[in-house]
């Protein structure tokens, strides 16, 4: 049973604003055992729209509208569905009821333009919008089913998840659908698909796919599979990532359950320093403040986090972190020991047990033969030594960033799990 998804609106296309509807949707269809297709966008075009419809019935079953539902004249949705289901208008009392109880909310009368709101193909089944005036229409044709929703994030997500799903639920016979993410960090994507690239071929017999996703510093492992019977899929999974944890659990640092509060890096890093009862500060250079930004995005991080010196010119490594001029002078600002003598620094300035620093080149210029951009030091210090790390990333500013703020939490992660 596959479903698919069309957004309709010259704002998307434009780039005025994302479509997160889609993102929402197609999560939730997959909780459910809804497998999406596609995903599209169109124009406020009656010719596009009803294109895209008539291929959407060609791939799915299913096919789920979002946008176009307004009183004004540019959201052509509901008139293109009357064409298109060959059917015309009809106005529906319970729909207008429903906007002159919203409109009552707030002390407002119903204008002739907001009446319209009521009036919606004749074929179709109106589901009820609770939030906003423009009704959901259900269309129910040679076995495959319509919905048209308004694009009003709130409004669709209230619909979907407490009457369009129960509904197709209800419909359909849906199978199960699980996924779960291993994430890693510390490696890259090719080397981690040589790596693995037996047990990937391993998967087949299990009915498992395997989808690499990368992100700056990281990859992360997606492995899908279907069935009849929810229990068997978890345990199939969870025998394979087994299996995968013996092949490459040094850069494994957790795992995400779709549909489920996932744990990040940052937030795997805060639980480990609560449980030692330990804290952390950090000195930056190239990362202006980004590492302490993740580590704060936590909530409870000022259990363990104390702060942090940006410490972007040689002046401030100098003053507030004491590296030497001579050393700053003669090895440069991304080099072993200053990035070490920042992670001494900052620990022993804010008396934390642990310290990360991080120095390097950013981008796009300031590189050299020597150090050509996205050369970066990074340096933990403990309670009993400093070790430090050299990387290279690309030549990408903000991916380097990002980049140098996940080896950073990865390394000072590796330390804690000792």
């Amino acid at each position: 049973m596959q479903a698919e998804i069309i957004t309709i609106g010259d704002e998307i296309l434009i780039g005025q604003i994302v479509d997160t509807n889609s993102a929402f949707m197609a999560e939730l269809l997959n909780m459910n055992g809804i497998s999406v297709k596609q995903i599209s966008s169109v124009s406020d075009n009656a010719e596009h729209i009803i294109k895209a419809l008539d291929e959407a019935k060609t791939r799915a079953d299913i096919i789920l509208i979002t946008g176009g539902l307004g009183p004004t004249k540019d959201d052509i949705t509901k008139k293109t569905l009357c064409h298109y289901f060959n059917t015309t208008m009809r106005f529906d009392e319970q729909a207008y009821q429903d906007v002159v109880n919203l409109f009552a909310q707030y002390g407002k009368e119903v204008t002739p333009i907001n009446r319209l709101q009521a009036e919606v193909p004749a074929t179709c089944e109106v589901i009820r919008n609770y939030n906003g005036t423009a009704p959901c229409m259900w269309f129910d044709v040679e076995g495959k089913v319509f919905v048209s929703m308004p694009g009003v994030p709130y409004e669709m997500k209230a619909l979907m998840k407490n009457q369009i799903v129960p509904k197709l639920k209800s419909r359909f016979n849906f199978p199960f659908i699980f996924h779960k993410t291993v994430l890693t960090q510390g490696i890259g994507e090719s080397a981690l698909a040589e790596i693995i690239s037996d047990w990937e071929d391993s998967l087949a017999s299990s009915n498992i796919k395997l989808a690499y996703l990368p992100a700056p510093g990281m990859v992360r492992l997606r492995l899908s599979t279907a069935g009849q019977e929810e229990a068997p899929l978890h345990t199939a999974v969870e025998t394979k990532i087994l299996e995968l944890t013996k092949i490459i659990g040094e850069f494994i640092y957790g795992y995400e359950t779709f549909g489920q509060e996932n744990e990040t890096l940052e937030q795997t890093i805060g639980k480990l320093l609560k449980q030692k009862n330990k804290t952390i500060s950090t000195a930056e250079s190239c990362t202006g403040g980004y590492i302490s930004h993740l580590i704060t995005k936590v909530p409870g991080s000022s259990d363990y986090y104390v702060g942090s010196v940006i410490s972007y010119s040689y002046e401030i490594k100098e003053t507030e972190l004491g590296v030497p001029k001579n050393i700053l002078e003669t090895q440069g600002a991304v080099s072993q020991p200053v990035v070490e003598q920042m992670a001494i620094a900052i620990r022993q300035k804010y008396h934390t047990d642990y310290s990360i620093a991080a120095s390097g080149i950013a981008g796009p210029g300031g590189g050299t033969p020597e150090k050509p951009v996205g050369t970066v030091w990074i340096a933990i210090a403990t309670p009993e030594k400093v070790f430090s790390q050299k990387f290279q990333f690309g030549n990408h500013r903000e991916r380097n960033i990002q980049k140098t703020a996940n080896a950073a939490l990865n390394l000072l992660r590796k330390e804690l799990e000792q």
